[in-house]
């Protein structure tokens, strides 16, 4: 079929996380003219969205880096074994920088619509603010934790303290960066006991006044056992 020499772009690539910052430089280095789109402003999905207290890996550092960007890889050291979220969304700011590929991503843009058009044999695409794009190829990398759910729970319209979805923790300086949301003497509930509410948990149990935990499910967890990695560590890491 004859290609529609109208098309706006070869591939675009649906969110600005690990995986759609990775696709977005392979892509164009295969010479294709490439867009990306992501909701949020800035890369690292869910490690720039999640900045609740306590958030960070529960896999080695070192396992999840860019092991084809080399200079990186040779400039970067890891502080702990399990990084924390600040440190990674470092590591990801840097590896945008050395791939240079913000230059490739429209911040802020949501795809609300996706529809092939098999007469045309291209993706017309509906954006958020209501313009529409074409191209060939589609590659949606939004994960899994890009979507968050707010419970449903009666009454809650009418709460008037402060509360937070651990998505969309608010973008002030976090536990491990100086001023975060203050929990001091506090009375907090905190909903759901998976990972992010275990890491939630142990940090505000810290200064919180009286603190409530609200689980459907027993979890079983294990220590982390987190200690800093030490230079020489860090070469044989490399």
């Amino acid at each position: 079929m004859q290609q529609d020499k109208s098309i706006d772009f070869d591939a675009v690539v649906i969110g600005a996380g690990l995986t759609g910052m990775y696709q977005l430089y392979r892509l164009r280095s295969l010479g294709l003219k490439v867009r990306g789109f992501d909701k949020n402003g800035e890369v690292g999905g869910t490690w720039n969205m999640n900045r609740y207290p306590g958030c960070r890996l529960d896999s080695e550092s070192y396992t999840y880096a860019y092991s084809f960007l080399k200079d990186l890889l040779e400039e970067w050291d890891w502080k702990e074994e399990f990084a924390s979220q600040p440190e990674l969304n470092e590591f990801f700011s840097k590896a945008a920088d050395k791939m240079d590929i913000r230059k490739d991503i429209q911040f802020n843009t949501g795809v609300v619509n996706a529809i092939f058009d098999e007469s045309r044999n291209l993706w017309e695409l509906e954006l958020d603010n209501a313009d529409v794009v074409t191209c060939r190829f589609l590659v949606t990398c939004m994960g899994v934790l890009s979507n968050p759910i707010m419970p449903n729970i009666k009454g809650n319209e009418l709460f008037r303290g402060r509360s937070f979805h651990s998505y969309y923790w608010p973008h002030e300086k976090n536990s491990f960066g100086g001023k975060q949301v203050d929990f001091a003497g506090k009375r907090v509930g905190v909903i759901g006991t998976g990972a992010t509410g275990v890491q939630i948990i142990t940090e505000v149990a810290k200064t919180a006044g009286e603190l409530f935990v609200f689980q459907r499910h027993a979890n079983w967890c294990a220590p982390l056992c987190n200690t800093p990695i030490e230079p020489d560590r860090m070469a044989n890491i490399r």
